[in-house]
């Protein structure tokens, strides 16, 4: 047990550092490619962290493994919101702009709603896979050519850098960070999972909960860290960049390298949350423009609810 303690005390340095220094660089390379903060969260960021989610789900298709797939994505994208996002909030009271309520979030739903669609028909083959992923690349390339004009017409390109890092310091810490996240993240759970199963806790209530949030542990930690350093766009764009590409690129490859059959077998309810969670944070952040301290307690309370449900089974 002593060297799962260990591990453990490893994974969650290694996940505050790789948090610390991925906002960090990538504050640096929004800045140095005149892009917006939210723009990297959407996408290095995001996409960065989502890795796990991308690895796990693409070896379940290769397996034929619909429910781990699926279920993957799912509860990854219920613990972004109300796991992080929540947490986050409590932290430090997120901010919305005027482009993630009118464009990142509204997209962010209708690939929700899209993948819902689609999984309730019982099966995710190649050509909807391939379309959702397409739309990811469509989406993204068109918010980088759309920040980048957004940047030069606020006078971005007059910006001092001064004392800003440098692209080939920021990249290679970039890579890095991501390192650290993965491999923090991987310590942890494999620590964690030891001392449950040590402790007589089944594999069950393990997967449900260890491992489960231990795939949005990137995401956590960068968010978190950029929530404390003020960071505001990149904490949330992170969780929506995450969401969307746990959808659409997750989903979208894994179906094109393997049809998900039986998508919607046992997870109607879980749809349904995922769904109503999305809904929920888009409504808290129109309300004030604000995601407030206690907002951020609800969504943590109503992750925690889900949690406890599907553990419990009641």
């Amino acid at each position: 047990m002593l060297y799962d303690i260990i591990y453990i005390l490893v994974g969650f340095l290694l996940l505050v550092k790789g948090g610390d220094y991925l906002v960090d660089s990538a504050v640096a390379i929004a800045r140095r490619a005149k892009l917006s903060p939210m723009v990297i969260g959407l996408t290095v960021v995001g996409f960065g962290t989502s890795m796990p989610e991308l690895l796990v789900s693409v070896q379940a298709a290769l397996v034929n493994s619909p429910g781990i797939a699926i279920g993957n994505v799912v509860g990854s994208n219920i613990a972004n919101i109300g796991l992080i996002l929540g947490i986050s909030a409590l932290l430090c009271p997120l901010p919305a702009s005027r482009s993630s309520l009118l464009i990142e979030m509204p997209f962010m739903v209708l690939a929700c709603f899209l993948f819902v669609g689609i999984g309730m028909t019982g099966t995710i083959g190649r050509v909807p896979g391939i379309a959702l992923f397409a739309m990811l690349v469509a989406f993204v390339s068109w918010q980088i050519r759309r920040s980048r004009k957004a940047e030069k017409a606020a006078g971005a390109s007059a910006e001092s850098l001064d004392g800003v890092m440098s692209l080939w310091k920021a990249l290679p810490l970039l890579i890095v960070s991501f390192s650290a996240l993965v491999w923090g993240a991987d310590l942890l759970v494999d620590g964690a999972s030891d001392i449950a199963l040590q402790l007589g806790v089944s594999d069950r209530v393990i997967g449900l909960t260890i491992v489960a949030v231990g795939t949005s542990l990137p995401e956590l930690f960068a968010s978190v860290m950029a929530a404390r350093k003020g960071q505001t766009d990149i904490a949330i764009g992170n969780i929506i960049g995450s969401v969307s590409f746990n959808v659409l690129s997750v989903i979208g490859l894994s179906a094109a390298i393997c049809p998900i059959r039986n998508s919607s077998e046992g997870f109607a309810l879980d749809y349904l949350l995922m769904i109503a969670i999305c809904l929920l944070l888009w409504f808290f952040m129109r309300t004030k423009h604000l995601l407030e301290r206690w907002e951020g307690g609800f969504l943590l309370s109503v992750y925690a609810a889900y949690i406890a449900w599907t553990v419990v089974g009641i």
